[in-house]
């Protein structure tokens, strides 16, 4: 025991000198000073990189310090920057520091120094600074060469939206530079009397070769630029997710985002870790990449996806079990066998998965793109699978996906297969319709069809049968075999009755028939006509059922307009109906349409039950009549149109609007009320509210005046188009008195002139008979011949009225 406390205090006497010292050195720091301040510089990262070292410490002596650093400009009194870095010192130790400059290096000279203060809190009194280094200078210029013009920095590479400073160095000394960034000039700040920098902000992709800038002397031609490359902002993968066909390789897929590659730099890398294994592969795809599932049976996976480019990195993680993340392959082989008319049976393989596991199939059936039909099976490897209830003549489409039974995770892809079912008879009778009209005294029936919709058709119809039965005379039959797509035909009858069978046929067989009796004795079908109206969605037309044993009811129409030929229209209805609406687009606003209503008796004979007439929408009337005038007077006249027509106007006439205009200052006649027409002139108006009515007297004018009229119809949309008015003049109030005076006068006048000139000649003949002209004598022209001068001995005188008369012996 006496030797151990004599070992004990020997010990302690050797370690005391050894403390003393370490305290004292504690307690009194000396200031170290950095040493061996070396500067270089890096001009692809524009950084400034800093070594050191402290000589001053102990060989064993570790110690914590903070070193002020200083960084100048242009000159060492241009302080920009100052920041204080802590590290661990030991001896001899060499110590590193970089400072990331905004504006280019190659622009300006940089000048650095620092000091050091002890900052470990095993010294108790406080710290204080080292004298300073001396300043050393960092001048990337040094090394350009001799062009008049710089741009700096040369071939940058930075992310889109960030910030950056440019500058340009001048070696002629002049102020008329201009730069420009993709030709626009950009204006900056002049730092000396050669440089200037350009502070560009959110800087956009512009294209992958890069971004031009370049500066030039606006006189002298010295020119110099750069190309700045932006790469798109590296986004973190989306949607990462990792999955498998068949249990031995898994193939993880995501989405990248935009590609950050430029001609500088290539394109975003992939690298895709598992942690659980510690492996980890090069992806060689952008957006997917497989793993070889391990051979331990592993089953839990951890992935880190990470993106990497120049200027930056990104990373995704997933954690999943393997079992769960199967995603089978498409299914293959689908086809159809025994297919029918109404069923037919699909087959199909997949691929196994493992040691013969269940899938789980789901069969879709689609008709003109919709799922009618879908059903799932279970299988190994072969499915089959039969579809009933399907159409005749029908294109299907079959299409199969599976899925892994024990961990549903995802659907296969679809694999489709189109087929066709097999023809059938067809299942429903024509909707046939008759037109009946007298041709040369015979009645001619038109028989019309129309085509059965495909669910009904059950293939292509080829041909239709029309079978033509006397019912009068039973043993008359006739066939008539119309080719498809016919849908009419005429048949000349007599008065016979006559019942008519109409069948649709196809490659399989007839459809059922339809019948329609036409009568021997049409009798009289005139019924009124009532109005219907006309709506968005069409007519609804209505009716009064006439006997309790109708069969059902036919809406008959033509698409067209009146003055067109009638293209056919009907409508079947069950004997419960007694309205409905009818729709076309065929059906135009200012159209008068006319619908014809019967009523089907159980002997399937068509009666006439109504007629109604209506307009989809009414018009105002497109024309006016002509208006003729009769019996003019001096206080009334009449005014006609009964060649006016109504039913061609576009909308219900309701009744006239008849104008008249008198002379200024004259009052309106009783039966006129006064208006101002469009024109903004005072006018006359009467209104006829009964359509029928086609004559008017005017009535109450004043004679010997100007009067103008104008007759226009109305609807209850509006009246017709304002035309010219027509001008009368009102005859003198008394010469029709005068008319019945003068007349009988001149007619007596007329009377006594003719009497007397019968009698004048009457009298001439008996008292003044006329004297024969002796040069006409047929005597004196024989005494010519013998005598030659016998005209020189006979006178006559005009005056005297004497006749020289020729002696006896002359007339030998």
């Amino acid at each position: 025991m006496a030797l151990f406390a004599v070992f004990q205090t020997t010990f302690l006497l050797a370690l005391l000198p050894l403390r003393t010292y370490e305290s004292e050195v504690l307690s009194e720091p000396l200031p170290l000073t950095p040493e061996s301040l070396k500067v270089s510089v890096n001009a692809t990262r524009q950084c400034l990189h800093l070594q050191w070292t402290v000589h001053s410490l102990a060989y064993h002596q570790e110690l914590k310090m903070v070193f002020q650093i200083q960084i100048s400009r242009f000159k060492t009194s241009n302080v920009i920057w100052v920041e204080n870095y802590r590290t661990t010192v030991k001896r001899n130790r060499v110590l590193h520091w970089s400072w990331e400059s905004k504006l280019p290096l190659e622009c300006a000279a940089h000048f650095i120094r620092m000091r050091s203060m002890v900052d470990d809190a095993r010294i108790p009194k406080p710290g204080f600074w080292s004298n300073w280094s001396s300043w050393e200078e960092a001048d990337a210029q040094n090394s350009l060469g001799h062009d008049p013009l710089f741009v700096f920095p040369k071939d940058k590479l930075v992310e889109e939206g960030s910030n950056l400073t440019i500058c340009y160095v001048s070696r002629i000394h002049q102020d008329n530079i201009s730069c420009y960034l993709e030709g626009v000039q950009i204006y900056g700040e002049q730092l000396d009397r050669s440089v200037s920098a350009f502070e560009l902000k959110n800087v956009s992709f512009v294209r992958k070769k890069g971004t031009n800038i370049f500066c030039k002397v606006d006189q002298g031609g010295a020119l110099g630029g750069i190309v700045l490359f932006v790469s798109k902002v590296l986004e973190e993968p989306k949607d990462f997710s990792c999955e498998t066909q068949d249990l031995k390789t898994l193939t993880c897929t995501w989405d990248p985002g935009s590609d950050t590659g430029l001609s500088k730099q290539p394109s975003q890398s992939y690298t895709l870790f598992e942690s659980f294994s510690g492996k980890k592969t090069l992806c060689k795809h952008r957006n997917w990449c497989n793993w070889q599932v391990a051979q331990d049976s592993q089953e839990t996976y951890n992935f880190t996806l990470v993106a990497e480019n120049y200027l930056r990195k990104r990373s995704v993680s997933i954690l999943f079990n393997l079992t769960q993340r199967v995603h089978p392959m498409t299914p293959y082989n689908l086809f159809p066998k025994n297919v029918g008319a109404t069923n037919a049976t699909m087959t199909w393989k997949v691929h196994s998965i493992g040691n013969n596991s269940t899938l789980l199939c789901q069969l879709e059936l689609l008709a003109e793109g919709k799922v009618i039909q879908q059903h799932n099976v279970s299988i190994k490897v072969n499915g089959e699978y039969l579809l009933s209830e399907l159409e005749p003549d029908t294109e299907y489409v079959a299409r199969v996906r599976c899925a892994y039974t024990n961990h549903f995770w995802k659907w296969s892809e679809l694999i489709s297969q189109k087929f066709n079912t097999a023809e059938a008879a067809p299942s429903e009778a024509p909707d046939v319709w008759r037109n009946m009209k007298m041709v040369s005294g015979h009645p001619t029936v038109s028989l019309f069809w129309k085509p059965l919709s495909k669910v009904h058709a059950n293939g292509k119809i080829l041909f239709y049968n029309v079978i033509v039965e006397n019912l009068d005379k039973p043993s008359r039959l006739e066939v008539l075999s119309i080719p498809a797509p016919a849908r009419s035909t005429e048949l000349t009858l007599d008065q016979c009755s006559y019942q008519i069978h109409v069948t649709a046929h196809n490659s399989v067989g007839p459809s059922p028939a339809s019948v329609i009796v036409i009568s021997g004795d049409p009798g009289n079908e005139e019924v009124e006509s009532g109005r219907v109206n006309g709506t968005e969605d069409g007519f609804s037309v209505s009716w009064k059922p006439q006997s309790g044993d109708a069969t059902g009811y036919v809406v008959e129409w033509c698409d067209g307009p009146q003055d067109l030929p009638c293209v056919l229209q009907w409508k079947n209805l069950g004997p419960n109906t007694t309205s409905t609406v009818i729709s076309s687009g065929a059906f135009r606003p200012g159209v008068r349409y006319n619908f014809r209503i019967y009523e089907i008796s159980a002997k399937r004979m068509a009666h006439l039950l109504e007629k109604k007439a209506g307009y989809l929408q009414e018009l105002a009337p497109s024309d006016n009549p002509q208006v003729v005038m009769s019996n003019l007077t001096s206080r009334s006249f009449t005014l006609s149109w009964k060649d006016y027509s109504t039913e061609s106007q576009p909308g219900f006439i309701q009744g006239y609007h008849v104008y008249l205009k008198p002379k200024a200052g004259e009052q309106c006649p009783p039966a006129f009320e006064k208006t101002v027409l469009p024109e903004d002139s005072l006018c006359c108006k009467h209104t006829i509210d009964n359509p029928e009515q086609k004559t008017f007297v005017v009535e109450n004018l004043q004679p010997e005046s100007i009067y103008e009229f104008f007759v226009t119809p109305y609807t209850s949309v509006g009246e017709g188009p304002l035309d010219a008015f027509t001008k009368i003049t009102t005859p003198d109030e008394y010469s029709h008195i005068l008319i019945r005076i003068i007349l009988p006068m001149i007619f007596c006048v007329l009377i006594v002139m003719i009497i007397c000139y019968l009698k004048s000649q009457w009298l001439k003949e008996k008292c003044y008979p006329d004297i024969p002209d002796p040069y006409k004598s047929s005597v004196l022209s024989l005494i010519k011949s013998k005598i030659p001068h016998i005209t020189d001995i006979i006178g006559y005188s005009s005056f005297s009225r004497t006749v020289l008369y020729i002696p006896k012996s002359f007339k030998k």
